[in-house]
């Protein structure tokens, strides 16, 4: 079974970068994590551009292969302020914190971004991962 729709929605839920260098052990290890979570989804991205770009060059036959829109939906900055500690906080006022977080974000994203849907990505993914 194929999907229908031409778009990818990629909600991100771990920094990509980092504002200081871990020091203490919780926070290489955390660093660490996050390397380690990020680096399928860097290369499956590096995957979709190598793809659009033959598809693009006419060297991929079309009918074969779909060019699909990426869509970002980030909050790098609020994650990139939260700790170690923050990935074992189940504390309610914390994840509805989070909530608010997505919330704002995904409607930023949605006024920006809206008429793209179906018609091209929101985001240049050389830029971001090569």
């Amino acid at each position: 079974m194929t999907a229908e729709t031409p778009d990818v929605v990629i909600v991100q839920v771990n920094p990509l970068g980092c504002d200081t260098v871990p020091v203490t052990a919780p926070e290489i290890m955390n660093r660490l994590n996050e390397i380690s979570f990020n680096s399928s989804l860097m290369r499956e991205m590096r995957a979709i551009a190598f793809v659009t770009d033959l598809i693009d060059e006419g060297k991929l036959a079309s009918n074969q292969y779909k060019r699909i829109n990426v869509h970002w939906i980030e909050a790098e900055k609020q994650m990139r302020g939260l700790g170690v500690s923050s990935k074992l906080n189940a504390r309610m006022d914390f994840l509805l914190h989070l909530k608010e977080i997505g919330r704002q974000v995904a409607d930023r994203w949605i006024a920006s971004h809206f008429d793209a849907i179906g018609q091209r990505s929101t985001i240049d993914i050389k830029e971001m991962f090569l």
